[in-house]
């Protein structure tokens, strides 16, 4: 019975990470759209197991590479903003194919692929994502007193959670995909790239002005 429960606060945090709108989720939700659910999802599952990557940071408590982290906390963001930026031009500047969408029932492995390659970097020079499974666990109560089984359990359990969001919302927005025009998914791909600019001007900004900050002091 404590293993289930443990197991279902992992999946939970799991969830809460996946969950809330961000790069990831846009390009996921793009990606559905264009190329199908597929594409989606292997863009989220890339980031289902840099989160399951951190998880396993903060679940054992490896402060070697909680410091590196923390340290390097801005350099990361500079990184990431650099190719959250990259990412947005390709994507404002994508033009829908109709033969794409008709292609979508047998997906490229390639395409899949360089899809789960984004969602993975993206993650993983999001530093944030291991502070946030800090102040989760936290909140959680779970501690650094928490044993490796349980550890092991809670870590399963985030990858099963935060899998299970990005298979839901790639499903769903699968269910949806056929009822929007060529025009829409051209200004989708727009939107999509204009706020992939914003998350990654907003990272390089903050990571320029904190190195600047941590040269003045």
């Amino acid at each position: 019975m404590h293993e289930l429960v443990v197991l279902l606060q992992g999946i939970v945090l799991g969830i809460a990470i996946a969950a809330p709108v961000g790069p990831i989720g846009l390009l996921c939700i793009r990606r559905t759209l264009e190329h199908g659910p597929f594409m989606g999802f292997a863009t989220g599952m890339g980031a289902a197991i840099a989160d399951t990557f951190y998880g396993a940071i903060a679940a054992f408590g490896v402060s070697a590479a909680l410091d590196f982290l923390t340290g390097h906390e801005l350099m990361f963001r500079i990184v990431g903003g650099v190719f959250l930026l990259v990412v947005a031009v390709r994507t404002f500047r994508q033009q829908p194919q109709a033969e794409e969408r008709e292609a979508a029932a047998a997906p490229d492995s390639r395409t899949a692929l360089g899809g789960f390659l984004t969602g993975l970097s993206l993650t993983l020079t999001n530093p944030a994502t291991i502070l946030a499974f800090i102040a989760i666990f936290a909140g959680f109560g779970l501690g650094a007193d928490l044993g490796s089984f349980d550890a092991a359990t809670i870590v399963l359990g985030v990858f099963i959670g935060s899998a299970s969001w990005w298979l839901a919302l790639s499903m769903g927005v699968a269910a949806v995909r056929h009822r929007i025009s060529h025009q829409r998914l051209s200004l989708l791909n727009h939107c999509t790239g204009l706020a992939l600019g914003g998350f990654g001007l907003w990272a390089l900004t903050t990571g320029f002005t904190g190195m600047v900050a941590a040269a003045m002091g």
